[in-house]
């Protein structure tokens, strides 16, 4: 009886599992940066190399972090491919790049990495739907920066950007981070800061026809900037998903903001 019971649950653990999301860590060469870079790559349960093709949601972590990150602190994003049968490409930031290409670090080309040399790979590797109404980016703190830059300056490439908790201006940050080791000191290089804050960058948005939602705990210590980029976009009436709520920098606010996040992208991609 024992064995026909261990029999039964092992042939139902098969089974679920044929039907689990598929996780692949991905290495990429970036030539920009002459070095190897791996990123999580899940994939929704349905997915095939024949079916139709699939929208795809970059989402990047925070400083500290690297391509594990979402999935090792929020484990549900697997689910969430599945239900909104969706890829998920997670890269790694290398901690702290910021996502740009440092004007004073050239082994620091993050911007040419993921708008380029990634979305390439991805494209080429994966059943994608390869145009910039099937793809969109996302990410926390550091990685809701480095979302907005990179959606503000690749417009061609991605259709739709969030960030969560982002350091939408981390000017009022300048010894944090990592970031005078990618943009000089602050007060001998003010132009780096001022060129590559993405609250500087709203003059890019041209015609409504990138999608935004950005949202930011009260209790955050990046809200003021999140509050001041929502008002500098209501100024220019650029069409924006905006969302403050009680919350602090921290992965209980994370793990909740990405739900939201999630279905703004499945009705973009749907649209």
């Amino acid at each position: 009886m024992l064995k026909q019971l261990l029999t039964a649950l092992f042939v139902i653990y098969t089974a679920l599992g044929a039907f689990a999301s598929q996780v692949d860590t991905v290495y990429v060469t970036s030539k920009s940066m002459n070095k190897a870079i791996p990123n999580l790559v899940i994939l929704p349960d349905s997915y095939t190399e024949q079916k139709e093709s699939y929208p795809v949601l970059y989402l990047l972590h925070g400083a500290g972090g690297d391509h594990t990150t979402w999935a090792t602190n929020v484990s549900a994003i697997k689910e969430y491919a599945d239900s909104y049968n969706m890829i998920i490409v997670c890269p790694d930031g290398d901690r702290t790049s910021w996502y740009f290409d440092s004007p004073i670090d050239r082994e620091m080309r993050y911007e040419t990495y993921v708008s380029k040399e990634l979305i390439g790979v991805i494209d080429t590797k994966y059943n994608t739907a390869s145009n910039r109404e099937s793809r969109a980016i996302t990410g926390l703190s550091m990685g809701g920066h480095g979302a907005f830059y990179l959606a503000f300056r690749h417009q061609d490439v991605w259709g739709a950007a969030g960030s969560m908790s982002g350091g939408l201006d981390f000017r009022p940050f300048p010894e944090n981070w990592d970031l005078p080791k990618r943009l000089g000191d602050y007060a001998k290089s003010p132009d780096h800061w001022e060129e590559n804050t993405v609250i500087n960058m709203v003059h890019l948005l041209k015609g409504g026809g990138l999608k935004l939602i950005f949202d930011c705990g009260v209790n955050d210590f990046f809200y003021d900037g999140n509050k001041r980029m929502h008002q500098k976009l209501m100024e220019r009436n650029i069409a924006h998903d905006y969302i403050e709520r009680p919350g602090s920098h921290n992965w209980g606010y994370w793990a909740n903001a990405i739900q939201y996040q999630l279905m703004y992208f499945d009705a973009f991609f749907k649209s």
